[in-house]
């Protein structure tokens, strides 16, 4: 069985609104090789949404982008994507699946599936999942920036603490860390 990994980027005051990160070659290439590493990648639907938008036409050369951007979205395209979602089931993203079943068995079929591990992408999500206890793993990159606004990083709750143990943290020349914990025992 494979680990779920959440993974997001944050900033200091809990905002995970992808614009107010730092988007540069290094945070890039920190999200292709958990991504290199991961089996699949695992969304909600607007998160699908945004990326679907985004990155077939980088991957397909149909527009400008540096090489870790074009690096990312190649190998997105050929990465095999999950999409839990009760509101939509066609996704024609090249290797896209809908989880159309009860979430908990979806995904702990997705992990028992995946040996590699699946990457999850999607805030919203992430908290469905962490109620449903099938997180192991959270690698946050951390954004030196206070962005004043949302949506924060579990905005909605979970029904109790999680406690966490670090397994490591690692400063990016900008000034992002990229925090690895696991769940506690």
């Amino acid at each position: 069985m494979g680990l779920l990994t959440f993974s997001i980027n944050v900033t200091l005051d809990g905002c995970v609104d992808h614009r107010e990160g730092i988007a540069d070659d290094e945070t890039h290439a920190y999200f292709t090789d958990l991504m290199d590493r991961s089996g699949a990648m695992l969304w909600g639907r607007v998160t699908y949404e945004l990326m679907e938008n985004s990155w077939p036409p980088i991957a397909r050369g149909e527009q400008d982008a540096p090489a870790a951007l074009r690096e990312w979205a190649v190998k997105l395209e050929a990465k095999p994507k999950y999409v839990a979602s009760s509101t939509r089931s066609d996704y024609p993203w090249s290797n896209s699946h809908h989880l159309a079943r009860d979430l908990r068995t979806s995904v702990q079929q997705l992990k028992d599936a995946t040996p590699t591990g699946v990457l999850l992408g999607s805030g919203s999500l992430a908290v469905e999942l962490d109620r449903l206890d099938l997180i192991d793993e959270y690698r946050f990159l951390v954004h030196p920036r206070i962005a004043g606004h949302g949506p924060t990083l579990y905005q909605r709750g979970l029904p109790s603490t999680r406690r966490l143990d670090l397994i490591s943290a690692h400063p990016l020349g900008s000034g992002v860390v990229a925090m690895h914990y696991r769940r506690s025992g």
